[in-house]
């Protein structure tokens, strides 16, 4: 479709799409009180999966066929969705939300760090590398030096919330694969696939029947499904299609800022002195990686969801 200057209903779009990514940290955050980080992963991903399916077959789009095709999305499912997604939730099994919002501000650098080691044409420039550099800083501010030399407890859940950032980047480059494909139904079968990923890792490892999830833990896991994996997938794709890439891309600054305001405001987090100096520094990086970009570039899907 012809696309027009933006007006106040892609902006619209936009914020909110990213209040509801930023929301999902706080929605993890109260997720995993009384439910494992896997099982929190599982039951969002399924509920997500049985909205998009029906959503995809209302618009008359049908799964994928192909091995190849099965093997993309299987590969794109474990590197969007399953892995990250658990990731996140482990690590806010024992660090604020706000502070997993922060580290996952640096998904666009990954994203471009990775490009230039995967793709053809997509490499690393000068401006590029001193965004990724200052990616790098914020997370060593953020972390801090001394505790990045210890490796207690806290130390890996923020680097295992740093590492969905990773997986996040890889699956910004396997999801080309699929360009082409009807988005609805390549969103389901995504959905689908990871969902029977982590099927067997929460029975085997969190057996659910075991658990006494609270009633306000219940609530944040179908909102988290409903919302932020499901509906906020719609919402993208309308975007891209109404504004393209780079009008999107812009959500990259907008998800931290909001995960952190609703830890602050919702589940009265504080986050220290320096979490705000690095979030700084990240969207620093992330801004002038950006600005060298061509107008055509392809998105990056922004973490949390």
């Amino acid at each position: 479709m012809t696309q027009t200057s933006p007006g106040a209903r892609d902006y619209a779009m936009l914020i909110a799409l990213s209040a509801i990514w930023g929301g999902s940290f706080m929605l993890m955050k109260v997720g995993v009180e009384t439910v494992p980080a896997a099982t929190m992963t599982l039951a969002r991903l399924a509920i997500a999966a049985a909205l998009l399916i029906v959503v995809a077959r209302m618009a008359g789009q049908a799964l994928p066929r192909g091995a190849g095709i099965w093997g993309l999305i299987a590969l794109a499912a474990l590197s969007g969705n399953a892995l990250p997604f658990t990731l996140i939730a482990w690590g806010e099994e024992r660090i604020d939300s706000g502070l997993a919002a922060i580290l996952m501000a640096v998904m666009p650098l990954t994203t471009l760090l990775l490009a230039h080691l995967f793709t053809k044409d997509e490499k690393m420039t000068p401006r590029k590398a001193v965004g990724v550099l200052l990616g790098i800083a914020g997370l060593v501010v953020l972390i801090g030096p001394e505790k990045l030399a210890q490796l207690g407890e806290d130390t890996l859940r923020q680097l295992a919330v740093a590492g969905a950032a990773i997986c996040y980047g890889i699956n910004a480059i396997v999801l080309k694969g699929l360009n082409g494909l009807p988005r609805r139904a390549v969103a389901a079968a995504l959905m689908l696939v990871s969902t029977a990923m982590l099927l067997p890792v929460s029975l085997l490892w969190d057996q659910p029947w075991t658990l006494t999830p609270s009633p306000i833990s219940l609530a944040a896991i179908v909102l988290l499904g409903v919302l932020p994996t499901a509906i906020a997938t719609l919402i993208m794709l309308a975007i891209v299609n109404r504004q393209g890439a780079s009008f999107f891309s812009q959500i990259n600054f907008l998800v931290p800022l909001f995960g952190v305001l609703f830890g602050a405001l919702i589940l009265f987090e504080r986050p220290p002195p320096n979490a705000y100096g690095a979030l700084v520094i990240i969207l620093l990086g992330v801004a002038v990686a950006r600005s060298g970009k061509r107008a055509g570039a392809k998105p990056h899907r922004h973490p949390g969801r």
